[in-house]
Formats: C-alpha cells, structure tokens, sequence
C-alpha cells in the first residue's frame, strides 16, 4: 500500500496548490464548504491526470517533475465510489472501498543534475484478495557518499549512478485474514563511478583506498529474489488512525539469478497507529534492515537511515535499524498539529551495533484533510537531523 500513496499523494499535492479553484462545485465539500478534492477524484477516475512532483531532499539539491496518472476502475466500482461520494451521513462510507487499480508515468530532474524516468502499476484482482505492485525506470543519480557505517570518509565523495531498475511484488490474502504472502523480485545494473576521478585519491582510510576505488569505479548489477509477508490491519491506507502494519521482507541475491554480489536481505519494519482520544493520537515506527554479506556491496544497494532531517543514503550501513515517535492532535475536522522524534544507527558490523552512534532527528509539522471521502490529508513537516533542517511536503502518513 505505500506504494499506492506515494502514486496517488502528487494529485492531493496538485489539487491543494489550486486552492482558488476551490469555488467551483467539484473542490467543495458539502458538509462544511471547504476545499476538498473528493468529488474532483472520484469524478475523474478513468481520466488522465498530469501532476507535479515536488522533490526537496537536499541530497539531491531538490527538484522538479511531472507525473501522469491513469485510474482504472469498472462501472460497477466506479457507481460504489460515487454513490458513497453521495453519503452525507457516513463519513466512512468509501473509507473500506478498495482502491482502483493505478498505472504511472513520471520524470524529474534535481538541482544538483540528477534526473530520472520512469513507470509502474499497482493492480487489484479478485476483490483485492491478489495484489500486484511493480515498477522499473532508468537514473542518472548524483549524490554525495560519506561512507559506509565506521568506514569514514576524510570528505564526501560525489557518486554518479547510471541505473535501470525493476522491482516486482505479487501478494495473495492468506485465508479470511489481514496477511498477505508472495514473491518479491528486485533487479538494478548500474554503472557507478565518482564525479571527479581525482577525489577518489586520499579520500579513504588506507586500509579501504583499494577495495572501495574497486566498488566505486565498475559496473555491477544486483538481482535478488524472494518473498514479502505482511500484516494490515489500519483503518485507512493513506492517513490512518488505528491498526498495525508489519511487513518483512527477504531476499536472495546470487549469480544464478543474474546479481554480480552474493547476499541476503532482511528488511523488517513495523507502524503502530493508536487513537488515544477524539483529538489526540500516536503513532510508532521500528525499522531495521539487514544486508548479509562476506564484502562491501555499492552504495545503491546498502541500507541507510531513512527519516525526516536525515538526507537519502546520509548514513549507511550493512545494519541500519531506526525508530520514530509522533503524537498528533486534532484542532477541528480539517486541521492538526504533530511533532515527531526519531533515532537511526548504520554500521557495517551487527555485533557493533549498540555502539555505534545515534542519529536524532526532531520536528514538527501539520496536515489539512484535503480529501475527506478517502480520509487523506496533506500538509508540511519541518525537521532538524544531525547536519540538516529539511521541510517536507508531505500527503498521508509520513510512513
């Protein structure tokens, strides 16, 4: 399902950035006449939607772009979705509906001359009891390597990252219940190399110059296979108040299915989200990733820290776990508040994880419920990490 949200979060950006069209009939809820998007979506779910992309990691020096999107839903799901567009008196009437099925194209390109192409599809079959999500696309990426875990360097490196990827993911419902099971495929090759050759010398500890100018001047490719088991019980993919989220996934790389490194990937995350009272809730997040291997693999395909404050692939690691508490409260049906704190740790050595250092990051924030009918809301987090203050457009859950 996150994938779902990060496709369908652009149009709530989009939508939200022309609140002056919030006068006509389609921008407007009936319940309290205020700018909302349900009616806009629900009337134009086999259209055509061009929408923006607002990038602002500062790894990556922020950016632009495009997206295009395509809903495809039947008449049957359609007439449900705007017959409970229609239902005044039950705000959680197209909250339980299943989402339509959405194909994506999209670009962008960043500040610091990074730029990206790309597609994908997420469809619903047999009532949503087989679920497909699937992408691939083609970068040229540049952004700064400090290195991985204790494996400091004496000043960042710029890398550049040619790469084509292709990720898929099919999950079947186990039984009458809230996991969900199947196969999982991930496949990149790319060709790394430093964006001035020159920085390579000196920039490593000793010990590492040779092994890391070898992993960061070559082409490689990383295939890996697997499964993804999952657990889903919250009360709305977009923005949810209550329920759980557990998801564990596993996979292989080996040269038999085409990956020049060998090794194993755990990743393990888990979302808490807690109604505490009618205007406070909380919401908890663990994650930890696991990458086992005899050798450094590249940049791309090491885990890192992920949180708001914290720049992509800042911190890395072949272990990485983090956690993030944040408590929201609700002013009024449309507005709320939140403030948040989180704790990362990367290194490359599992048995050296307790001491490896912490990365903080704090912030607050705000969300506006922009489309009521689908319970999603979107608003702006501002957050301090260990180096950074980075502000985040943000649509739905920051998870």
């Amino acid at each position: 399902m996150a994938l779902l949200k990060k496709i369908v979060a652009p149009v709530f950006i989009s939508l939200f950035s022309t609140s002056i069209l919030a006068a006509s009939g389609l921008f407007t809820d009936k319940l309290d006449g205020q700018l909302d998007a349900s009616r806009y979506l629900s009337e134009n779910a086999y259209g055509f939607l061009p929408v923006p992309i607002i990038i602002t990691d500062p790894a990556v020096e922020g950016g632009l772009g495009m997206m295009g999107l395509f809903f495809h839903e039947t008449e049957e799901e359609k007439s449900a979705r705007l017959a409970a567009m229609q239902d005044e008196n039950n705000d959680q009437a197209a909250h339980s509906l299943m989402p339509p099925s959405v194909s994506v194209a999209f670009g962008a390109y960043t500040g610091n001359d990074s730029y990206f192409v790309g597609g994908g599809h997420m469809g619903f079959f047999n009532q949503g009891s087989i679920r497909y999500m699937g992408g691939g696309g083609y970068g040229d990426v540049n952004i700064d390597f400090y290195g991985f875990g204790d494996i400091s360097l004496n000043k960042p490196l710029g890398i550049k990252t040619k790469a084509t990827a292709i990720m898929q993911t099919l999950k079947f419902k186990l039984a009458d219940s809230n996991f969900y099971l199947g196969p999982t495929h991930r496949y990149i090759d790319a060709q790394i190399s430093p964006t001035n050759i020159n920085d390579l010398i000196g920039s490593f500890p000793p010990e590492w110059q040779e092994a890391l100018t070898n992993l960061l001047t070559r082409n490689i490719t990383t295939s890996g296979a697997g499964f993804s088991l999952e657990y889903d019980s919250r009360d709305n993919i977009f923005s949810p108040t209550n329920g759980l989220k557990y998801q564990l996934n596993y996979l292989w790389f080996d040269e038999t299915i085409g990956s020049d490194v060998d090794y194993h990937l755990t990743e393990l995350s888990a979302l808490h989200y807690f109604q505490l009272s009618k205007h406070w809730r909380t919401a908890f997040r663990v994650e930890a990733n696991y990458a086992n291997s005899d050798s450094l693999l590249p940049p791309y395909a090491t885990p890192s820290i992920s949180m708001r404050g914290i720049p992509a692939a800042r911190y890395q690691g072949q272990s990485v776990a983090m956690s993030e508490l944040e408590l929201i409260y609700k002013i009024n049906l449309r507005w709320e508040v939140n403030a948040f704190a989180g704790v990362g740790k990367a290194t490359n050595e599992f048995s050296e994880f307790s001491e490896s250092p912490s990365r903080v990051s704090k912030g607050v924030g705000f969300r506006y419920l922009v489309a009521r009918r689908y319970g999603f809301n979107m608003g702006v987090d501002i957050a301090k990490g260990p180096e950074d203050t980075v502000f985040y457009i943000q649509a739905g859950s920051a998870w």
